[in-house]
C-alpha cells in the first residue's frame, strides 16, 4: 500500500526495503562476510533457518552473517523465542536486547526481513525462508543486534518529556476531561523502540540535528496535553530548520511502527501549530 497522506496507516506493515546488493559501496573493513552455519539436530523435523548479523568490535574482524537452524518443535512462536533458543542452546555468544516479551518495553527492536519491528511481536511463521535479522538501520552497532541508542535518548531528553506547569499545584491531581484525555490517544503509546527513527531517511542524512519521528511524536504528545502549560516554549524549541523541518513526509516512520502509531501525522500537526500561532 502506498501511503499518500500523513493521516493514513498502512494495511500491510511487513514491507521489505528496496533491494540493495549487500556490501554495495561499503568500505573494506565494513564488508559483511559469510560466517558459520549451525545445523539443527539430525532428528529435527521442522527446521527454520535464521541468518543473523554478527559483529564484535573487540575482535577486529569484519561483520559476518551466521546461519542458525532452529528446531521449531522446541521453540516458541515468536522471533524473540528463536533468538533466546539460539542463545541458550546453540550459541551463547549471540547478543541482543530483550525484556518484557509483550511489545511494551521496545528493547527487542531490530530489522527482521528488511523491516524494523519488535522480535517479540513478529511471528516466526510470518518471516521469510531463511529469516534475516539485522540490528536497527543506521545506528552504531555495539555488538551483534545491539545498536547504540545514546544519541536518540539525548534527543529525547531535549524535548523535556514531562508535564510542565506555571500555575500553583492543586491539592490533588490536575484534572482532565475525557475529551482532552482522548486527544493523546495514538501518541502516548509510543514505547521508544526507535523503529521509526531508524527507518527514516531524513534522520539518516541529518541525525545530528533532526530530532526524528519518535522524539517528535513524543513532543506532540505533550503539546496536546491539556494539563501542560509550556506549549509556547516547546514550539519555540522545535521551530528550527533542522529539528522539525528536515521531515520530508517520506512516511517510512508510519509504515514501520510496530504499535500502529502515526508519527508522520504528529509531525504534520506540529508544523500546523507553528503556522497557526504566527498567522
Amino acid at each position: 500500500m502506498f501511503i499518500r497522506s500523513s493521516n493514513q496507516l498502512p494495511s500491510v506493515t511487513a514491507l521489505k526495503r528496496f533491494p540493495v546488493p549487500r556490501n554495495f559501496n561499503v568500505s573494506t573493513e565494513s564488508r559483511i562476510e559469510r560466517g558459520k552455519t549451525w545445523h539443527a539436530p539430525a532428528d529435527a523435523t521442522r527446521v527454520k533457518k535464521f541468518e543473523i548479523y554478527r559483529y564484535d568490535p573487540d575482535s577486529g574482524q569484519n561483520p559476518r552473517i551466521d546461519t542458525y537452524e532452529v528446531d521449531l518443535d522446541t521453540c516458541g512462536p515468536m522471533v524473540l523465542d528463536a533468538l533466546i533458543t539460539i542463545k541458550n542452546e546453540i550459541d551463547p555468544t549471540l547478543t541482543f536486547r530483550r525484556s518484557c516479551r509483550e511489545g511494551v518495553c521496545g528493547s527487542c527492536s531490530m530489522n527482521i526481513d528488511g523491516t524494523n519491528w519488535l522480535a517479540c511481536t513478529r511471528f516466526i511463521s510470518d518471516t521469510a525462508e531463511p529469516a534475516t535479522i539485522y540490528p536497527l538501520n543506521h545506528l552504531r552497532v555495539i555488538k551483534d543486534l545491539v545498536p547504540d541508542l545514546t544519541q536518540l535518548f539525548a534527543q529525547y531528553s531535549l524535548i523535556e518529556p514531562w508535564l510542565q506547569t506555571t500555575t500553583p499545584e492543586p491539592e490533588k491531581e490536575r484534572l482532565q476531561s475525557p475529551e482532552d484525555r482522548g486527544k493523546v490517544d495514538g501518541f502516548y503509546e509510543c514505547i521508544l523502540c526507535f523503529c521509526c527513527t531508524s527507518g527514516c531517511p531524513s534522520h539518516w542524512w541529518n541525525g545530528d540535528r533532526f530530532l526524528g519521528p519518535a522524539v517528535l511524536l513524543q513532543s506532540y504528545r505533550w503539546l496536546i496535553d491539556s494539563r501542560d502549560e509550556a506549549a509556547g516554549d516547546r514550539l519555540d524549541d522545535l521551530e528550527d530548520p533542522f529539528r522539525l523541518y528536515r521531515c520530508h513526509t517520506i512516511l517510512n516512520c508510519t509504515r514501520t511502527c510496530p504499535k500502529q502509531l502515526n508519527p508522520g501525522k504528529a509531525i504534520a500537526a506540529i508544523k500546523k501549530m507553528i503556522v497557526q500561532r504566527t498567522s
